[in-house]
Parts: C-alpha cells; sequence; structure tokens
C-alpha cells in the first residue's frame, strides 16, 4: 500500500490499513533520547508488519501561547524531518499545534488519536511527556487511558549522559555556550546545516586566508566565535577541513544577520550558489573586535594553525 512520507494533519493516513506504530514529541534536535523513543515506534511497526510514524509539531507548541518569546528551535522543521527519515521512520505528521488541538482534555487524548488514526495500534513516548489541555496529561495516563483505547503504550525512560538527562534545553545551553564538543555527544551526531555559498566582501582573500561566505540564523544561535569545521559540496562524498567564523563580523564591517564565514585548508574554493554541508567540531575562541585589521589577520592565522594541529592530532 502507497502511503506519504510526510503529511500536516491525520485525514491523509485515515484509509490507512497497516497497523500503525507511531512515537509523539516535539524532538527538537533529534538527540539520542529523541532516537530511542523513535526507535520503539520503528521495532513495534516491524514486529507487526506495519508503518512506522512520528506526531510532531510545527511551530513548536510554546509558539501558541508565547509567540515570538517561544522555545526557540535548534533545528528547522525541513531537517529535522529528513532525520526523522533517515532514522527509518515512514510517514512524518508534521502538525500545526494549534488551539483545539491544545484544548483536548488529558484523558481524552488516547481516544482521540485512535479516532483520528483508526489504524494505530502503539504509542512511544519519552518519560517526561506531557499532553492535553495545560499539560495535565503524563505518560502513566496515557499509558492508561492508551490501553483502554485499544493502543499499547511503551513509555521510554531519559538516557543519561555525564550523569544528567539528554534534552533540548541543555542541548541548547550548550549552543548558545560554544560548547560544541558537548552538543555532538548529546545529539550522537555532528551538528550541522546545509546552505548555499554567497559572494562576500573577498576580505579573507586580501588577508590570504580565502573564504567561503555562508548566511545562516537558526532559531538557537551558536555562540558567535571561531570553530573547527568539516565541509563538503553536495554530492561529494569526502570531507574537508576547515575553520570557521560565525557571527557579524564587527572588525572589518559589522552586519545585521549573523554569517558563517569557512576557510577550508586545502584551499578548495566553490562558486557562488553552491550547496555545502558544514558539520561543526571544535570551539576555539568567541568572536571580538580587533584594534585593527592588521591585529585581525595575525590573529586567523593562529587560528588556522589551531585548526591544522586539531587535525594532525585526530
Amino acid at each position: 500500500m502507497n502511503f506519504p512520507a510526510r503529511v500536516s494533519d491525520f485525514e491523509a493516513l485515515q484509509e490507512l490499513e497497516l497497523p500503525f506504530y507511531m512515537a509523539i514529541g516535539v524532538f527538537d534536535g533529534m538527540h539520542r533520547g529523541h532516537k530511542a523513543v523513535i526507535g520503539s515506534a520503528i521495532t513495534g511497526a516491524q514486529e507487526a508488519g506495519g508503518v512506522s510514524g512520528v506526531l510532531t509539531f510545527d511551530p513548536h507548541p510554546s509558539r501558541l501561547f508565547r509567540g515570538a518569546e517561544g522555545t526557540r528551535l535548534i533545528l528547522p522543521i525541513s531537517q529535522k524531518i529528513a532525520l526523522l527519515h533517515g532514522e527509518g521512520v515512514q510517514v512524518v505528521i508534521g502538525k500545526q499545534f494549534d488551539a483545539a488541538f491544545a484544548a483536548i482534555e488529558a484523558a481524552d487524548f488516547a481516544s482521540f488519536l485512535k479516532t483520528a488514526l483508526p489504524s494505530l495500534k502503539g504509542i512511544s513516548v519519552g518519560s517526561n511527556f506531557r499532553f492535553g489541555r495545560q499539560r495535565a496529561g503524563d505518560a502513566a495516563l496515557l499509558k492508561q487511558t492508551g490501553e483502554a483505547a485499544g493502543l499499547s503504550v511503551t513509555v521510554v525512560e531519559r538516557l543519561q549522559h555525564e550523569g544528567e538527562a539528554i534534552s533540548s534545553t541543555r542541548i541548547r545551553e550548550a549552543l548558545e555556550s560554544g560548547a560544541i564538543e558537548s552538543v555532538n555527544a548529546l545529539l550522537g551526531y555532528r551538528y550541522g546545516f546545509t546552505g548555499r555559498v554567497v559572494t562576500g566582501a573577498r576580505k579573507g582573500r586580501e588577508f590570504g586566508f580565502p573564504t567561503l561566505n555562508l548566511p545562516w540564523a537558526p532559531e538557537c544561535l551558536p555562540r558567535f566565535g571561531v570553530y573547527r569545521v568539516r565541509l563538503r559540496a553536495a554530492g561529494a562524498i569526502q570531507w574537508e577541513d576547515g575553520i570557521a567564523n560565525y557571527g557579524v563580523k564587527p572588525t572589518v564591517s559589522e552586519t545585521a544577520e549573523p554569517a558563517l564565514e569557512v576557510h577550508v585548508l586545502d584551499g578548495t574554493d566553490l562558486d557562488a550558489g553552491a550547496s555545502v554541508e558544514v558539520e561543526w567540531l571544535d570551539f576555539l575562541r568567541g568572536e571580538q573586535k580587533f584594534e585593527t585589521e592588521a591585529v585581525l589577520r595575525a590573529q586567523i592565522a593562529q587560528d588556522v594553525a589551531w585548526a591544522r594541529k586539531q587535525v594532525s592530532n585526530g
């Protein structure tokens, strides 16, 4: 049976005949703990010969209550969905979290899902999952009401890293402080993004360190500063080592929007418009304003030497 890989609501799955097993959550960042919950739904679907799915939300539910002050996302929805499918999820429901959905009573939530998705057989959630009006429902209530509605409910305990629970909040805090090594350890993969090269002011080339200019402004901004990265052009297999500055370039001409400038250590160049995948590896220092461009140039040389040493050390 054919079924869509991505839908925005439940109607498209009304006619699904195969058993449906679904993980529920925001899953922002798609970290190791999220993957454990999602893996539970995938396993259930495989064992039943059914379809695995994820119910997630776009935008973040906090936007309904706090507007622009809502939670800043680690990943855009498109990147999250790509990662979900990469994990083996067959259907992603990217539902808008609106007032009607938020008003569902916690006691009625499981039966609502069963009515909306008749083929639904199992639900997987994290142990800290909250749902229903005023977030009154917890995992224990979902298990009770879910089983009453004919659903198996799997509650996955939170994974720990260095003695603390892995969470999206913890990852946001690490990003904002520049602790990219911690970010990657919590995610279980390297933090990164794909962007397109634009023509810049060519200051890096004047300094002897040409850069690829990549406009990029995620909701949850990493700390402005200098990072070691790796990158590759779209479709390429081989990764290349680089050093990057993310920020507003206060020494040369402060910009309103932050951007990523990447110097490829072996000097590879790409034309404007090229799509580039970048992964962040290590943090060196915060962005700062230097007294002169000559001082900046000397600092860049030191930064590049540091990056080369990190590469040689493996």
